[in-house]
């Protein structure tokens, strides 16, 4: 339930993190201005005592994180990719939040299978291992069809979970209220929105029936991407709090001291998962929305092996375009393209100066061409295009939402395989091939085409549709109804003239 008493919440939250540790550390690795890190301190300092102790054996960032839930633990697991914006050393301990994670007891388990799929734990499966993996949601188990030996792998979401993200989010609707309130100048951000966005998506993934129909989509539109695989949903074993699915075996793409001892090229393979997302979003307009390196593993062979389908993405067709624009003018060079389709979707108001914020974007993308990756800081650079979106009056796109943090999500794993890629020049061909075939004269003939299929479908009714509009426009308007607030009035003017017209009447007879 939202309202005031998340405000509890928060306090515990600013709380969690300076009696853990995490407060000094996260600050210091995202290199946070003096100002504000003296503000933090200041603030959580007195409820110190109020905070959550956590597992004293993990690292301050983790343990606060593990300690309050999560909703945290995923935003924890978005800063694990991006060593550059919280620096190499934190990163690496929020990986353990990937997969880690300390499980729940196989017995109990067991108990939701059976009550889920009104099944049999040895009747369905002839071995059924402890977790393999634990994550925020849900844990992993290892097991063997009973029918024809197959190895699968049991998804079993984490008992109360639902509960415990409803109260996270409750607390982040609150604080996002707050944020509004305290900062008028943030509301172009719409924060409210973007939690409840992120509210859905979450929501989505606690029904694990949705996560088979997205890997059995997912695994459809990929069939024949080279070098990538999706495992298959066993729809028979799978449910709400459920859900049986091919076993993947392979080296986790997160650990490079296995990859290399398994000779594997991570060059190609940082490349391959940056242009494979880039494929998914523009081409398919359905993406893979958490691959992180947990949701991911390398085969034998080098063939990418996703995994946990959760959390996916998809954009129109219209906004894929827009994207591709964006990205390809970047790559080009090309910033005043690049703002005039930030003007043509309507991202800018349309009262600023296109060629000032073209000028502004320059700022922004002339750093990254020609220089190695690994010397440009993420962070200062997001801070810049921040000043930039606010200076212009931009709000918060939140059918985007998804697709950017993917897109950060994923340069930092290509850039974990690869720290010198240049996300750039990887991505030129995957952009190039897309607008060759969506943005020109062959795309607005199948536009044309496709249009001209819709107004034959309701040809039929088209004659009907036409006539009755102009009717419509040929009768009078309605009268509108009388407010209620002066309908004494005016019956009081009606009884007012019956009066009169009788008066006349009587004195004329």
């Amino acid at each position: 339930m939202r309202g005031p008493h998340n405000i509890w919440r928060l306090i515990r939250t600013g709380a969690t993190l300076e009696r853990t540790g995490a407060m000094h550390v996260v600050l210091e690795a995202m290199n946070a201005p003096p100002r504000l890190r003296l503000a933090a301190r200041v603030l959580a300092w007195p409820f110190k005592w109020l905070g959550v102790k956590g597992d004293a054996s993990l690292p301050p960032a983790t343990r606060a994180l593990t300690a309050l839930g999560p909703a945290y633990i995923k935003f924890g697991q978005i800063l694990s990719t991006r060593p550059d914006v919280v620096g190499e050393d934190l990163a690496d301990q929020l990986r353990y939040l990937q997969d880690k994670l300390p499980p729940f007891p196989t017995v109990i388990a067991k108990r939701m299978i059976e009550e889920e799929l009104s099944l049999k734990i040895d009747a369905v499966f002839s071995d059924f291992s402890e977790p393999v993996a634990a994550a925020s949601i849900a844990q992993v188990h290892r097991a063997r069809l009973a029918e024809d030996g197959r190895d699968v792998a049991v998804k079993v979401l984490r008992p109360g979970i639902e509960r415990a993200f409803r109260r996270d989010i409750d607390a982040f609707y609150l604080a996002a209220a707050l944020i509004e309130l305290l900062s008028p100048a943030s509301r172009r951000l719409r924060p409210r929105e973007v939690i409840a966005h992120f509210e859905g998506v979450v929501m989505g993934e606690l029904d694990l029936r949705l996560e088979a129909s997205a890997a059995s989509e997912f695994a459809a539109n990929t069939e024949k991407d080279e070098g990538f695989r999706v495992p298959e949903p066993v729809w028979p074993l799978s449910a709400r709090q459920v859900l049986t699915i091919t076993w993947a075996e392979g080296v986790p793409i997160g650990d490079n001291a296995a990859l290399d001892a398994a000779q594997q090229d991570r060059v190609a393979l940082g490349e391959r998962v940056l242009r494979l997302f880039l494929s998914h979003a523009l081409r398919d307009g359905y993406f893979h929305a958490d691959m992180h390196q947990g949701n991911m593993k390398v085969a034998a062979n080098g063939d990418i092996i996703a995994f946990d389908f959760g959390i996916m993405g998809r954009i129109d067709e219209y906004t894929r375009r827009v994207y591709a624009e964006i990205l390809y003018g970047f790559i080009r060079k090309d910033y005043h393209r690049v703002a005039e389709v930030h003007f043509e979707a309507g991202y800018v108001p349309a009262d600023r100066n296109v060629d000032e914020f073209a000028r502004a974007l320059r700022v922004v993308g002339e750093p990254i061409f020609g220089m190695d990756a690994s010397r440009i800081s993420m962070a200062r650079l997001l801070a810049y295009l921040f000043e930039v979106t606010e200076r212009f009056g931009m709000q918060t796109r939140t059918e985007l939402i998804l697709l950017q943090r993917t897109m950060v999500v994923v340069e930092g794993v290509a850039r974990s395989l690869h720290p010198h890629i240049n996300i750039w020049q990887v991505a030129r061909p995957t952009v190039e091939g897309y607008i060759r075939q969506n943005v020109g004269p062959g795309a607005v003939a199948r536009d044309l085409a496709r249009t001209a299929r819709v107004l034959a479908r309701f040809g039929p009714r088209l004659p009907r549709l036409v006539e009755a509009q102009l009717i419509r426009q040929s009768s009078p308007p309605p009268v509108p109804p009388v407010p209620r607030q002066l309908r004494p009035l005016v019956w009081m003017l009606l009884g007012a003239g019956i009066a009169l017209v009788g008066v006349w009447t009587g004195a004329h007879l």
